[in-house]
């Protein structure tokens, strides 16, 4: 029997991308299947960072085309390639940015902005290029969770170059002015300022940048939902009936101005005893669960009230860096997956490749 195309789709129609559900074919992640005599050559392209499971889903092609009779040699590419994604109507996308993911919670004290650094991190770990926009000017706290200090350089004057740090571009207002100064700003000059951020920092070509959003959904919450490019947006919360009230709000507000909700995010879910390793609820048990079956979302993962996690983004070093090989940061990557896969899910932003046209008169 000649080995054919054909019979190679039907053979990695079996195989299953486990971070998806979906079979390798219907999903079109088979590309440039090459048949030389007996041996067989093809990529396999995912729309999400997935670095961590390339190596298991060769295994598994590779595995798949072995029953195929008389095949011989079998190279198999894996690969991601992350594109941008359709964002609200009427807004345009940020150069430099392919897709923004805003980090929100309708309350503060949930661990949204540790939720926010650990997700970045985890993508950049998954292969992605990450920015993440510390938007919250009332109480910035990226620059202290990253280890980063000093102010970002200006190489013409006008834009700013991002902060790096442990792989990840970084912009904050907390690098432009004195920690210890408190911004006594109103609404408006609170909403210019993050615009100013945003657009005018020089983003090297991002995959996703994240936003780590302020707590609440007043002016500066709606401004940034109306304004600003968002790809997608997740909610993070406790397990807390009152948190839960909030984060519902902020859900609702999301869903006004036309912003899909990725997923819900559950922050100190259980706490383990570090003496005796008795767990116990503290905040009570099933609330994002719940919170996602009434809405429709997705639960993207739960996370234990850990205090490693704390110490570890109070001295700079957050969780996904920290300890990489970690319970605890494999669950973040497993979020951060979830999160990139529902944003490859979505419709993708076409705009780029329509030509502008001008009117000249003649």
């Amino acid at each position: 029997m000649s080995l054919t195309e054909q019979s190679i789709q039907t053979a990695l129609g079996a195989v299953i991308d486990s971070n998806t559900g979906k079979d390798l074919v219907s999903s079109r992640c088979v590309k440039n299947i090459r048949v030389t005599g007996a041996d067989v050559s093809l990529d396999v392209e995912l729309g999400y960072p997935a670095k961590s499971q390339f190596d298991g889903l060769r295994t598994a092609v590779i595995g798949a085309l072995k029953t195929l009779p008389g095949i011989g040699n079998i190279s198999a590419n894996v690969y991601s390639k992350v594109v941008s994604h359709a964002v609200q109507r009427g807004v345009k996308l940020i150069p430099g940015v392919k897709n923004i993911i805003a980090i929100a919670s309708g309350k503060g004290g949930v661990g949204k902005s540790t939720t926010a650094v650990n997700l970045a991190l985890a993508l950049a770990a998954e292969g992605a290029s990450v920015g993440i926009l510390d938007a919250d000017i009332y109480g910035p706290s990226q620059p202290q969770m990253l280890g980063i200090s000093g102010q970002p350089e200006s190489a013409d004057g006008k834009g700013l170059e991002p902060m790096e740090a442990h792989g990840i571009q970084a912009m904050s207002i907390g690098l432009l002015i004195d920690p210890e100064q408190p911004m006594v700003w109103r609404g408006p000059m609170v909403t210019q300022a993050l615009t100013q951020l945003l657009t005018e920092t020089r983003w090297r070509d991002v995959d996703y940048l994240i936003i780590d959003m302020p707590p609440g959904t007043g002016d500066i919450q709606l401004t940034l939902a109306q304004q600003v490019p968002v790809t997608g947006a997740v909610i993070v919360t406790t397990p807390q009936d009152i948190a839960l009230l909030d984060a519902r709000k902020g859900l609702k507000m999301f869903e006004k101005v036309g912003i899909p909700i990725l997923g819900v995010v559950e922050n100190m879910s259980i706490h383990i005893c570090s003496k005796c390793g008795h767990e116990e609820h503290i905040f009570g048990s099933g609330g994002g669960a719940s919170m996602a079956k009434d809405y429709d979302i997705e639960m993207l993962g739960s996370l234990p009230l850990d205090m490693s996690i704390r110490v570890q983004v109070d001295g700079g070093k957050p969780t996904v860096v920290a300890d990489p090989q970690g319970r605890v940061a494999e669950i973040y990557k497993s979020i951060a997956r979830r999160v990139a896969i529902k944003v490859a899910d979505k419709a993708k932003d076409h705009t780029a490749k329509f030509p502008s046209i001008k009117v000249m008169n003649t």
